[in-house]
């Protein structure tokens, strides 16, 4: 029996090891595609829903304990978070990708990503593709927050909008889910007094992470027993406006 085990072991870290061998290394998008409606290019014809050539990629894994061992650091291309329950990804803006802390488990990891969005036009420099993969079953919800300072005292202000994932029978397919990682949307005005008593309003609206409206911009990861979620960015524009 332990051999047994120890072959299945071996089996599927193979298997990862093939998934993840074309973007390993990639760290960085380079050569941004300046095209109009990219979905409809010859970039998309791999059937999987997602566009075709450089990416990076980011699996999110679900573990049913509590990772122990010190994982800060750039530790390869996952995060693990807790089966069940809420997790926070932090989101440090950067020249490149990168996992500055893999360990989720213990309420918050963090990874590196360039501002989608710096010159403020409405489309990104890169785009964020999404599918859950291993066996059927699990869901995950993730909604964009980050904290606001109200009243000299922070405050987490999360988007109106959030993505609910599950893994289903049948062959997972990306879809692009820019808009709801790469941005916050306030749908009422947040009206508060700063710590001089003076009325400030944060107006409804749609904003790009890394505004410096807001601050510590993070992904709130809860899970439902998803096992594996798989994220692809691409130098593929998207129109968040």
């Amino acid at each position: 029996m332990r051999k047994f085990n120890l072959l299945i072991a071996f089996v599927l870290v193979v298997a990862l090891t093939i998934s993840c061998s074309k973007d390993e290394g990639v760290t960085s998008l380079e050569d941004p595609l300046n095209i109009e409606n990219p979905e409809n290019s010859d970039l998309f014809k791999q059937g999987n829903g997602a566009p075709s050539g450089a990416h990076y990629n980011l699996n999110i894994i679900g573990v049913s304990k509590e990772k122990t061992a010190d994982m800060t650091g750039n530790n390869g291309h996952r995060i693990f978070v807790s089966l069940w329950g809420k997790s926070k990804i932090m989101l440090i803006e950067g020249d490149d990708f990168q996992v500055l802390d893999v360990n989720g488990t213990d309420g918050e990891a963090s990874f590196q990503l360039p501002n989608p969005d710096p010159d403020g036009d409405g489309l990104t420099s890169y785009s964020i593709w999404m599918r859950a993969l291993g066996k059927p079953g699990g869901s995950a919800t993730i909604t964009t927050c980050a904290d606001a300072d109200l009243t000299d005292e922070y405050v987490p202000v999360c988007s109106a909008e959030y993505l609910e994932v599950e893994r289903t029978k049948g062959k997972p397919r990306f879809e692009n889910v820019s808009r709801t990682l790469l941005t916050i949307y306030v749908e009422n005005e947040i009206v508060f007094t700063d710590g001089d008593g003076v009325e400030q309003t944060i107006p409804a609206g749609r904003y790009t992470i890394f505004d410096p409206i807001f601050e510590d911009y993070f992904w709130e990861y809860d899970n439902s027993g998803l096992k594996l979620l798989q994220l692809r960015f691409y130098p593929v524009p998207t129109d968040i406006s």
